[in-house]
């Protein structure tokens, strides 16, 4: 699942200082998980659609019911979502990668360099995935129906598993799939040690509390979505103390909401986040005539656009998955500052010193939308 093209043409230079930031972030959180030593069997905590059986057998659920099986460790991985090469980015592992879906959207250089591209949905490259001889292809299923072209696969002995990585509703859920990729390279110990780094650094800086309300996403195709009550995004806003204006509680799925009920949000939120391509007010005013008159138009607008790609993907997407607790951290920072900063990556506002355990430093994956 590969985010949209960005039209920006701010990407190049950034990108190199985002990618190095967030390795260096890895590297600090690597000497953290020495202090987490893998227990044997690994017990799962967050994630609902797979189970570990052993460091070389991990069970993939399918929510309409059915297991399967996969054995470890793998040479040869297809990958349909980019998110996979951010789990085997953050294991050192991603070297088995040797085809992607949407490859020239990724940040990840190495995979860039060697994997080719596998093409999408029902316009599959079939010749380019047989040639990297893959021990599997990991794919998802949209709206509950697997993707047609499983069978066509199976027909030419490739093995495809759907994974629903992406239906986890919690952070630390999809974090927890650092223990699948584990099995899959051989590295469980690993991934169970760094996956407890990242659950207690996340739960360390979640947010009981709600401080701020927030208007979320601008229309796409006409249809302007909110996420639900239970959405993996809601969850994630609720830990940094924030309540996502029209999230229907119980519910996971996305709602539409019509223009004049986001007029209303915008005369509530306190923060207007994620508005789509736009990393200017300028550019967000001319999305829609009503956009100006929308009074959070005035107060904090954050987009999670700092470490897009040359290609218009956006790291968010492919490495945020397996890191919450450095997306938790932007947005705990974001909202205890009362003005954005000046520039991306820029520290916190005046503000944030005075929020007891706010973290200091450089954002992850926010930047101001000024």
């Amino acid at each position: 699942m590969n985010s949209p093209a960005n039209p920006s043409g701010r990407v190049a230079g950034k990108k190199a200082l985002s990618v190095s930031k967030w390795l260096a972030a890895w590297a600090v959180l690597c000497l953290a998980a020495c202090s987490h030593p893998a227990v044997r069997p690994v017990q799962m905590e967050y994630a609902r659609w797979f189970r570990v059986l052993d460091s070389s057998r991990v069970v993939v659920l399918s929510p309409a019911g059915g297991a399967d099986t996969l054995q470890g460790p793998v040479r040869s991985l297809v990958c349909m979502s980019s998110s996979y090469v951010g789990f085997l980015e953050a294991l050192g592992a991603d070297s088995v990668v040797t085809a992607v879906s949407g490859l020239a959207f990724l940040g990840n250089e190495r995979v860039l360099a060697s994997a080719v591209e596998a093409g999408y949905d029902a316009a599959l490259d079939y010749e380019a995935i047989l040639r990297v001889h893959p021990d599997l292809l990991l794919t998802y299923a949209v709206g509950g129906t697997d993707p047609l072209y499983l069978a066509k696969l199976r027909e030419l002995g490739v093995r495809p598993v759907v994974l629903s990585e992406h239906l986890e509703s919690h952070p630390l859920a999809r974090a927890e799939y650092l223990k699948l990729f584990g099995v899959l390279t051989g590295r469980l110990a690993l991934a169970d040690s760094l996956f407890g780094a990242v659950r207690d650094r996340y739960l360390s800086l979640s947010r009981p509390v709600t401080s701020s309300k927030v208007l979320l996403n601008i229309p796409y195709a006409d249809s302007w979505y909110i996420p639900g009550g239970d959405n993996y995004m809601t969850r994630l806003l609720q830990d940094a103390g924030a309540e996502v204006l029209g999230a229907v509680p119980g519910r996971q799925e996305s709602s539409v909401i019509s223009l004049e009920t986001a007029f209303q949000y915008a005369q509530e939120a306190d923060f207007w986040l994620h508005p789509g391509w736009c990393r200017t007010k300028a550019q967000l005013r001319a999305v829609h005539p009503l956009f100006a008159s929308f009074p959070v138009l005035d107060k904090p607008v954050w987009n999670n656009t700092l470490q897009t790609t040359p290609g218009g993907g956006n790291r968010y997407w492919e490495t945020g998955p397996a890191r919450p607790d450095l997306l938790l951290e932007d947005l705990v920072r974001l909202f205890a500052a009362p003005e954005a900063p000046d520039g991306p990556g820029a520290p916190a506002g005046p503000g944030a010193p005075d929020s007891p355990g706010t973290p200091d430093g450089p954002f992850h994956y926010y930047e101001p939308v000024n």
